[in-house]
């Protein structure tokens, strides 16, 4: 059975031999805001699978030479590059949904016979007797 990512279930010791740290590590960037356990009773941190690997980034990232501050500032970037995908990606599903609703309710008009706008369905032309003098009015997009 595999653990969902999202779950608290690694103690303080398990989490900081995951990630190859010190627990005092772990507590040092919990008070720092960059990783945040959520709190079983009696207040002792549970680490989930997503924290581990948050964890292993910053490692990654402290080796390289970045300061705390700046992990602390490449996270809040990449959360919110995060946000705004998941933002566009409704935008775009929703402005679909709207273009098909409108192409599915629009009209063409045409000049009829006696000179008067005539309604056409989507894809009909007017009848024979019509077609000399048809002109397409208004059509939205």
């Amino acid at each position: 059975m595999a653990l969902e990512s999202d779950r608290p279930v690694f103690v303080i010791s398990v989490a900081a031999e995951l990630a190859g740290m010190h627990p005092q590590t772990l507590r040092q960037y919990d008070r720092l805001g960059l990783v945040q356990p959520q709190r079983a009773p009696g207040r002792a941190r549970r680490y989930s699978e997503r924290d581990v690997q948050k964890l292993q980034e910053i490692q990654e990232l402290s080796q390289s030479g970045v300061s705390l501050e700046g992990i602390k500032r490449i996270m809040q970037l990449e959360n919110q590059v995060e946000a705004l995908r998941a933002r566009m990606t409704e935008l775009q599903a929703e402005n679909e949904a709207l273009r098909n609703r409108l192409q599915e309710n629009s009209r063409i008009f045409a000049a009829g016979t006696s000179g008067g706008a005539v309604h056409l369905a989507r894809g009909k032309r007017p009848a024979a007797r019509q077609t000399s003098q048809a002109v397409v009015l208004y059509r939205p997009r």
